[in-house]
């Protein structure tokens, strides 16, 4: 009753085909010439095209990165200062509760 039921694999139905695909395994020759660096990755940079910043897309990254710095510190400034207020009336209520417990013991 509380043992897990797995289902059972069900077999393939149909014709079943091997892969088309046959890897051969291939003999390593050492001596082989290996390509200098220099060429694959000349190769690499030119087939990519260059990041042009034009002075609009420099004015609007630096819009966009001031807007997303000015909204990151008013959130943290304000997250501050719900704490302090958190803490200012745990203090205010410390003291009252303080002050109510020594008027009772002096009746």
């Amino acid at each position: 009753m509380f043992r897990p039921k797995l289902p059972a694999m069900p077999q393939p139905t149909g014709l079943v085909t091997p892969p088309a695909v046959v890897i051969e395994p291939t003999t390593i020759t050492p001596g082989a010439p290996v390509p200098p660096l220099a060429s694959v990755a000349s190769a690499a940079v030119s087939s990519r095209p260059a990041v042009q910043l034009t002075p609009g897309t420099a004015l609007a990254l630096v819009g966009g990165g001031t807007a997303v710095v000015l909204v990151v510190g008013t959130v943290l400034v304000s997250m501050l200062l719900a704490v302090a207020v958190t803490a200012a009336s745990v203090a205010v209520c410390a003291v009252v509760l303080r002050s109510l417990l020594a008027s009772q013991h002096r009746r």
